[in-house]
């Protein structure tokens, strides 16, 4: 029975969501802790720092890492130091001139980024830059290899560093939103150094980078670059857009709620995408579609039917989640803006349960080696919710019409989604929730082995 244990414990799929279970905690625990111990507005400002942050993440990395996740799965050793050198070298060069540009708008437009709240973005992303660089190329390569107990040490020392900062400056410290800022730095400073002392990182190989394995991520990179981009408006655009609309930054605060909630049905969502990508990588590098399709099957029957049990609690607590997460200031209808963030939540719910299939479609794409149709499926998708935002916003005025487009484009991303993946692999759409049945068959079947 200890064997089994121990079996299950190591298990990829069971490490993956361990470590988005408890990183996802972590931050949404300092989330909670941040909305108790900001202003509404100075939360606004900590959410706009942080969405504008990731987008520009996924524009630094999006160049490769999904490219470096798909060649490393299926590559030789000679190959594979080329790849990371390659990987490590883009990455460098990304941050260099992305961080130039944001230095550069930042002393030519000093007046507007700070009337719209993105003053502490352009201040301090610079440097965050090149604190995360190594952070970043340690996390690609680890997921290439299926190395999620390193992934969750990474993410631990960073996050977990941060969250204790968050505790005790609650407390006992109270800093202000810019010491919090510095503290920030200060923990992506010790993870990167852990890393790079660890040789996680792979910048030591940058040496080996080639002409040819660059010329490869990048071509891949190309549409994936974008993908990316796309994916991170569809879940920051809604944020970015409000921060300007006349709904302003406590508009932004209360959006976040339902928002950060949104991430607690993501967490077993990330974590079988992350194991499933290489997986299904690998089987389309070496000619096997039968098992790229029963992958498929398997992972996105078995999500899509945890998620509708996820929505369920989430559309019935709807309340009590915002009660737990933001505090009584967030709970009914807000006295300003007219809005109640636990119907926003309920919206959420719904959307929730199309998100499985979305993702999946997306990463049987980009395992075949067919980017451009994800890019152009991602593409619709952002047009869709930039469109809906913008009518929701500055017509209605109405963030619950701003939540309802989140549902209306990701309806047409699983359409997409569906139409270019059976093109390759003739999809059954039965077959995704019989596969999901017997997911949860099996894994019951091996509960009862332990006993």
């Amino acid at each position: 029975m200890k064997a089994a244990i121990q079996k299950l414990i190591r298990e990829d799929n069971f490490l993956s969501l361990s470590g988005n279970l408890t990183i996802s905690f972590l931050g949404i625990a300092g989330f909670a802790i941040l909305t108790r111990t900001l202003r509404v507005d100075l939360f606004g400002q900590w959410i706009i720092y942080g969405a504008a942050g990731t987008f520009i993440e996924m524009l630094r990395f999006g160049i490769t890492n999904t490219a470096v996740i798909r060649y490393l799965s299926g590559s030789m050793h000679e190959d594979r130091m080329k790849y990371i050198g390659s990987n490590a070298l883009i990455g460098l060069i990304a941050t260099i001139i992305i961080s130039l540009i944001i230095v550069i708008c930042h002393l030519l437009f000093p007046v507007p980024i700070k009337n719209a709240g993105y003053e502490l973005f352009f201040n301090y992303y610079p440097m965050m830059a090149f604190l995360t660089l190594p952070i970043n190329t340690a996390l690609v390569i680890m997921q290439a290899d299926q190395k999620f107990g390193k992934i969750l040490i990474v993410k631990l020392l960073n996050s977990g560093g941060f969250f204790l900062v968050l505790v005790l400056n609650f407390l006992f410290i109270k800093m202000t939103i810019i010491q919090l800022v510095w503290a920030q730095l200060l923990m992506n400073f010790l993870t990167s150094l852990t890393c790079i002392l660890k040789g996680w990182d792979g910048i030591r190989h940058i040496r080996k980078a080639t002409k040819h394995n660059t010329r490869v991520l990048l071509n891949f990179g190309k549409y994936t670059t974008f993908t990316l981009i796309g994916t991170n408006l569809l879940r920051s655009a809604d944020t970015l857009i409000i921060s300007l609309s006349p709904l302003g930054t406590t508009a932004v605060a209360l959006y976040s709620i339902p928002m950060k909630l949104t991430e607690l049905q993501q967490i077993p969502l990330r974590s079988f995408a992350d194991t499933a990508f290489p997986k299904m990588s690998k089987a389309s590098i070496n000619g096997k579609l039968d098992e790229v399709k029963s992958i498929f099957y398997s992972y996105s029957g078995a999500i899509t039917l945890l998620f509708v049990f996820i929505s369920l609690v989430t559309f019935v607590f709807a309340d009590f989640f915002v009660l737990i997460l933001g505090g009584a200031q967030y709970v009914g209808t807000n006295p300003i803006s007219g809005v109640n963030t636990a119907n926003i939540v309920r919206v959420f719910s719904i959307y929730g349960l199309l998100l499985p299939i979305d993702r999946m479609t997306g990463v049987g794409l980009d395992s075949m080696n067919k980017p451009g149709k994800n890019l152009i499926k991602v593409a619709f998708m952002v047009i869709a919710n930039v469109v809906g935002d913008l009518i929701a916003v500055f017509v209605f005025k109405s963030l619950i019409a701003v939540a309802i487009a989140s549902v209306i484009f990701t309806i047409i991303g699983v359409w997409m989604g569906f139409y270019f993946l059976d093109k390759d692999l003739h999809i059954n759409n039965l077959k995704i929730f019989t596969s999901g049945f017997e997911f949860y068959r099996d894994m019951y079947k091996k509960m009862l082995k332990l006993k």
